[in-house]
Order: structure tokens, then sequence, then C-alpha cells
């Protein structure tokens, strides 16, 4: 039913009377082009503990960035009271592209994907070679997220005093993923700690492990001892550690050496969201083999092209290898 005439006036328009007085809303927002640049150190309930060039500052995000959020590692603008103070909080308006994401899913039958780091260079996968038993598949893993999102991996085995690496570091020798081994004597010594930190310098290292593993222990050698956290324990009976991290935390190295963050320890790791092909990026040996493949290519199927490449003598059969065995560990468990 036609509430006005055919030919109505602006005038002949009801308008509702704003009973606030203030403005009425607009869908055009502001563009804040004096917002500060940050940095997102931790997130906490809604809270987010931000760097503003040498102060931490608490901050929540704006309304208008939606359902979209920010995790640790952004890179983020925000307004408001950038002072630093107690009881003060800022808001967050924009958060800058992203140059790699460390991404899972609860499991490999969860659609819904969980970023967890933002733009960090490298992904440290830490994992004890006794107490607990190392879980290659969790490993395996690890490398794909890694792959997939766009950071380089760096393989760090603890606890070298109660087994030898040597098994390890044969499976994963022909991925060429830079490695590390520790003993507890050698983080006490500071020895293992200097080997690490070499291989941080300048850049922004996620850690990731199942809990017990001496992740955090690790992380607290490497940074300043104010910015130490606390740490867990082994359980006898069921062989997994306790979690005593709950929540991603960036800190930095001393002297400007770059970024460590320290993520929780997990006990799985879905990788629903892996785009397979995305993950032979990181054979660089192998990739161009996949020219003669049919297309949709698993790469581990009867008519796959890298069969054929690896046969003439283009890359190494462990490569081959290697590659499905992590593009495999999709439909497989951890503990498989």
């Amino acid at each position: 039913m036609r509430r006005y005439g055919k030919h109505t006036d602006e005038d002949d328009i009801r308008s509702r009377p704003n009973r606030k007085g203030n403005r009425p809303r607009t869908s055009i927002r502001p563009k804040h082009e004096d917002a500060a640049d940050g940095m997102v150190l931790t997130v906490d309930r809604g809270r987010l503990t931000c760097l503003v060039d040498d102060r931490v500052v608490m901050a929540m995000k704006a309304r208008e960035l939606g359902r979209k959020a920010a995790v640790v590692g952004d890179r983020v603008a925000l307004v408001g009271d950038l002072s630093g103070q107690k009881d003060t909080l800022a808001r967050i308006v924009r958060i800058a592209p992203r140059t790699s994401v460390l991404r899972r899913t609860a499991d490999d039958d969860d659609p819904y994907e969980r970023v967890a780091v933002a733009n960090a260079d490298q992904l440290a996968i830490v994992t004890a070679l006794a107490d607990p038993e190392p879980r290659p598949r969790l490993i395996d893993r690890c490398l794909v997220a890694a792959y997939d999102g766009g950071l380089e991996p760096l393989l760090v085995l603890t606890k070298s005093d109660l087994a030898t690496p040597d098994e390890l570091l044969e499976l994963y020798g022909a991925l060429g993923v830079p490695y590390v081994v520790t003993s507890r004597a050698e983080l006490e010594s500071g020895e293992a700690v200097d080997r690490v930190r070499k291989l941080l310098d300048g850049k922004t290292t996620a850690f990731v492990g199942h809990s017990g593993v001496g992740k955090t222990t690790l992380v607290n050698a490497l940074v300043s001892l104010e910015r130490r956290r606390s740490t867990g324990h082994v359980n006898a009976v069921t062989g997994r550690g306790r979690h005593t991290t709950t929540s991603a935390r960036a800190i930095p190295l001393p002297e400007g050496g770059g970024w460590v963050i320290d993520t929780p320890g997990v006990r799985s790791f879905g990788l629903h969201h892996v785009d397979p092909s995305r993950v032979i990026k990181a054979f660089p040996d192998l990739e161009p083999g996949t020219e003669g493949c049919p297309r949709a290519c698993s790469h581990d199927e009867p008519d796959c092209a890298l069969d054929e490449w690896v046969a003439q003598g283009h890359a190494d059969p462990a490569r081959l290898y290697s590659l499905r065995r992590l593009l495999s560990t999709r439909e497989r468990r951890e503990g498989d």
C-alpha cells in the first residue's frame, strides 16, 4: 500500500525525531589519517596489548573492522589514548596486509581456520627427543602449515642428553630444513642459547610444539629476565606436558635481535585449510616437474608427472617421498 502520493515533496515525508539530540548515524567512516602504527603483542579476551613506539598500549578493536580479528604479530593502526598509562584504552582502526600467517584448524574436519600468528618470518618447530617422545606426524603437519603460510621452517630438537637426534635428522634430511640440537646442560651453560639466537637474529620467529618439549624454557633462555614466562613439567603417567602458556605472546630479543612469539602447546594441528598446490612451492627442485601433471593433480596418483621427472634424474627421489609424505599427512592423525 502506497503511504504517500505519486508526486510527493520532501516536506510530505515524516522524519523520526532524534530523541538523543546527537548526530544521525552515517555509513561514512573516518579515515584516521593521523593513526599511530603499532604491533600486537598479546590478545586476551578482546583486549589487545600493542607496542606503539616504545610504549605498551592496551587497545580494543574498532567496530568498523567487523569480524576481522587482529592476532599476535599484526601491524595495526591505533587512535585514542596512546599514553600507555594505567586504565587507558586505545582503538585499533586498521590492520595492515599480512606477509605471512600461521593457521590451523581444530581438526581436519573443521572448516573454521584460526590464524594464530601473523607476519612471522620463520616457524621454529620444537620437539623433544625424549620425555615426551617425538611425534613426527605433528612435525609434518607443522611443516605443511609453514610452507602453506609463507614461513621458513626451523627444526629445534631439545633434550639431546636423553636420546640421540640421528633418526629424526635422517627422516627430515631430504627436506633441507635448518635444525639445531640442544640439551639441558647446554641451555644452562648458555652454549645452546647462542646457537639458537644466531638462527633467530633479525627475524620474527614463532615457536610451536606440544606441551612439555621445552619450548617455553628455551624462549625464557633467549629473552631478558623480566620477560620470562612460567613453565610446567611432563606428566609421568601420560607422558604429556602440562599447559602453562595459555596465549601467544610476542617478546623482543635483547639488543634488537628480532622477536620470538611463544604459542600455547598444541595437541592437534588440523590442516583442513591447506591448499596442496601451495605446498609444492616449498620444493623448487620438484615444482618444474608438475607442468605435465593432470589438472588438480594431488601429486600422489598414478598419472603424476613427478614420477617421470624424478626418474629422469632431475631431483632426488627422497625429496619426492618427503613431499608426498607431507601432502598425505592431512589424511593422517598426529598419533598415527
